[in-house]
């Protein structure tokens, strides 16, 4: 695209809702930086003049400075930044139709006819409403004379492409929006600190996350400890949904499910139920326009008197406010900004005057494009149904993401008593963790035993891998013994890499002797090959013929049958934020380069991500070859860039990237060819990428493998229960517990054998390997290949939520 001559100009502005019928926000901290930048750089990679727009639809109706083009060195040391370094403001003049004439004046001045707006549906439905009325704007203008008739043909029609920044994740059509992940981190961390502190002190804490943090805890020491925590950011619930999940509260408020009537009944009677399963601590978390089947508003305060009253609990609340818009942005938002930037050029780029406004969402790992109305219009469906009491509707509106969340949820805190979990049938489900340990473990082992225990199944805990199935090192685990457990990094029931291998008779006999019916098995590449094993020795051995399943977890994201792996996101931020501090410590020396060895195996997903989320100058991975010339050209990109106004450089290597040009050899080449020009300095990450509490998403993905691996398993278990025993011997009774593109979805181990390179312990096809390009071009790399092959055409929503008709969908 670059040897193309291109007439394109791209203005960036991120605005605040301009719409005075919304809801007043009370800040902008989201993520937005990352966009900006990769935009930036796309847009000039591409040939375009690209041009930054200050404080919103203010700058935009202001024109003069607040107009100014970027440049790629602009937007340098900008990832780990929160909130947009380009303002935002709120705009009346822009509801009026003589602040939009303005606007579109300053944009046909500077000859610029597309428009990238990061916000939210009310910034976007703004940009829309703008675009529709482009011709009717120009008319007016000629007739003013501000403008010539030969201004208006250049400009005669205007592009807009939409990327949505909000913590709420309340705009329907994407799985996530930039900044959603951001406030999870900082909503878990306050409630990590809280509740350990609580542990410690053990009162009851009420905590509502709004405008400050107050919490109370009383000197003396307490048995009864509740914690009630209010999610107060808009009236949407992901994010009060999610933190419920990923810290494992016992009761959640939120406004598109509000609770059955008698509510108050059914939460005393949980939170006693847990106090009777020995849980020293109880969690309540509420979102903002929390309310009761009758729309009556829930407050905070009413359900803090309520625990102490009636059930004599010393409770405290918690207002945790701004800290969720602020802080560094997690790696998952700088990636998510950076492909959602990438993606709004390509859309403007293949724009025609007939072609749709349109957002870029993340569906599962996909960049997709969907008509900006259309998500618009189903965000404002969901406000209606909650208003006219259609919660299922609402729910259902939200899309798959929020309605997997909140099926989960329901699965694990309905429960009243001890009666309702009590074992009705004679099945053992045992878990086992197999590999390196990995930060996400334990919430998957905590979700499969509840999931069991629901089921009515008994569950049992395998320690130290495969060695102590073949010891017998296996006994019942409980409810109560998995509390807490969530927010653990490592694996409690203990790991090994060793294999069945020589050990596969005694472990046959030990599932019969314990009378095991069926297998989870959570770990990395060891876990998959070893239930390959079992499931080969299936024919010398019949007491191995129980269902089983895989749920893949390392850091390595390298087990065949799935896009991601719990534990890799932890890892992945781990690297990322020490990659932040190392940068940091150039900004002084300058002219320094640092070498950076990632974990992975010969997997190279970590130095890949790490690279897009730190902004790193080059990452050498094994599925991609790379010789001596390649090295040549990174060395004199990093002398080029030195002239420049960024004076530092950053190398990631994965570990097994290639036998010869070690961590050491780049870091011996890089110095001397740099002498004079840069210095060099290496660091080797090692173990700290296993360890660490894990993120909110490897909490909540680990939660609903777990869950989901136990329903598999019930359903599976009474297909193969024939003549009074188990029986599976078919290839789908073993499977791997995946995520795949958009869904969750199970596969049989033997049917992945052709997709696995046994010998480098990586499946043959890794889907992140097409962003590799937007790596090399937003380290402004020249001609680079970017893979086509699948393009985000345009989707519609309303196939996907459907239309409400009568009151239903």
């Amino acid at each position: 695209s670059q040897s193309c001559e291109i007439n394109l100009k791209i203005v960036v502005c991120s605005p605040f809702s301009f719409h005075l019928n919304q809801s007043l926000r009370e800040g902008l901290m989201w993520s937005m930086n990352a966009a900006v930048r990769a935009t930036v750089r796309v847009g000039i990679y591409t040939g375009a003049k690209v041009y930054f727009v200050h404080e919103g639809y203010q700058g935009l109706v202001d024109g003069g400075d607040n107009i100014k083009p970027a440049t790629w060195e602009s937007v340098s040391m900008m990832l780990q930044l929160g909130g947009t370094v380009i303002g935002s403001a709120r705009c009346m003049d822009f509801k009026e139709k003589w602040g939009r004439l303005k606007a579109a004046c300053n944009l046909v001045k500077l000859g610029i006819t597309n428009l990238c707006v990061i916000g939210g549906d009310g910034s976007l439905t703004g940009a829309n409403q703008f675009r529709t009325e482009w011709s009717e704007l120009l008319a007016d203008l000629i007739k003013q004379g501000k403008i010539t008739a030969e201004e208006a043909k250049r400009s005669s029609h205007l592009n807009i492409v939409g990327m949505v920044g909000s913590i709420d994740n309340d705009f329907c059509g994407t799985d996530m929006t930039i900044g959603t992940d951001s406030a999870l981190h900082r909503i878990i961390e306050v409630v990590d600190a809280i509740t350990t502190t609580s542990f410690v002190m053990p009162d009851c804490v009420c905590m509502r996350v709004r405008v400050c943090v107050c919490v109370h805890l009383c000197a003396h020491v307490s048995v009864r400890a509740c914690v009630c925590i209010n999610i107060a950011v808009c009236p949407h619930s992901y994010l009060a949904l999610v933190t419920a999940l990923a810290c494992g509260a016992d009761w959640v408020f939120i406004p598109e499910m509000p609770p059955e009537d008698n509510w108050e009944e059914h939460l005393c009677k949980r939170l006693i139920a847990q106090r009777e399963r020995g849980s020293r601590l109880n969690v309540i978390i509420m979102a903002e326009g929390a309310q009761d089947r009758k729309q009556k508003p829930i407050t905070c305060d009413q359900v803090k008197n309520l625990v102490s009253k009636k059930l004599g609990f010393d409770t405290r609340s918690t207002i945790l406010g701004h800290v969720q818009r602020g802080g560094t942005p997690s790696a998952f938002d700088r990636i998510l900004g950076s492909r959602m930037g990438v993606e709004a050029v390509m859309a403007l780029l293949e724009a025609t005057p007939e072609t749709p406004a349109c957002v870029v969402s993340l569906s599962g790992n996909m960049a997709i494009r969907l008509p900006l109305m259309e998500c618009v219009q189903v965000t404002k469906d969901v406000t209606v149904a909650m208003a006219e009491g259609r919660f299922e509707d609402a729910v259902n509106l939200r899309g798959k993401s929020f309605q997997n969340n909140w099926n989960t949820y329901k699965m694990f805190f309905f429960l009243l008593s001890w009666s309702d979990i009590w074992a009705t049938c004679n099945i053992n489900i045992a878990i086992v963790n197999v590999g390196a340990p990995c930060a996400g473990m334990n919430a998957a082992v905590r979700s499969a035993v509840r999931a069991g225990l629901i089921q009515g199944h008994q569950m049992l805990a395998i320690h130290d891998g495969f060695d102590g199935l073949a010891n017998g090192q296996i006994e019942p685990i409980t409810w109560a013994q998995v509390g807490g457990w969530t927010g653990k990094g490592g694996s409690n029931l203990g790991t090994k890499r060793n294999l069945p291998g020589k050990n596969i008779e005694q472990i046959s006999l030990n599932i019969a002797k314990f009378n095991i019916h069926s297998l989870i098995i959570i770990g990395g590449f060891e876990a998959y090959l070893g239930g390959l094993e079992l499931v080969t020795a299936r024919e010398k051995y019949e007491e191995l013929c129980i269902p089983m399943v895989v749920i893949p977890a390392t850091v390595s994201n390298n087990v065949p049958g799935s896009d991601f792996s719990i534990g890799a996101d932890t890892a992945l931020n781990t690297i990322t934020m020490t990659c932040d501090r190392i940068k940091q410590s150039a900004a002084g020396t300058k002219r320094r380069v640092f070498i950076i060895e990632t974990m992975g195996g010969y997997c190279g997903y970590l130095a890949t991500m790490a690279g897009l989320s730190s902004g790193a100058d080059a990452a050498y991975i094994y599925e991609e070859p790379f010789h001596i010339h390649d090295l040549e050209l990174n060395v004199v990109h990093l002398i080029e860039k030195m002239k420049t106004s960024v004076k530092r450089g950053l190398i990631l290597r994965n570990s097994n990237a290639n036998d010869n040009y070690t961590t050491q050899f780049l870091y011996n080449l890089y110095s001397e060819e740099g002498k004079g020009t840069f210095d060099c300095r290496m660091n080797i990450l090692g173990h700290m990428q296993q360890g660490g509490t894990p993120t909110p998403f490897d909490r909540n993905f680990g939660t609903k493998m777990g869950a989901k691996s136990v329903l598999w398993l019930t359903d599976k278990l009474k297909e193969c229960y024939r003549h009074g025993r188990i029986f599976a011997n078919t290839p789908d009774s073993a499977c791997v517990l995946g995520m795949k593109r958009r869904s969750l979805i199970f596969q049989p181990l033997t049917s992945l054998k052709e997709d696995t390179d046994f010998e480098h312990r990586i499946p043959k096809t890794e889907w992140w390997l097409k962003l590799r390009p937007i790596l090399k071009i937003l380290a402004r790399y020249e001609a680079v290949e970017i893979d086509t092959s699948e393009v985000a055409a345009m989707e519609h929503i309303i196939k996907k939520t459907g239309e409400i008709k009568g009151g239903k969908i």
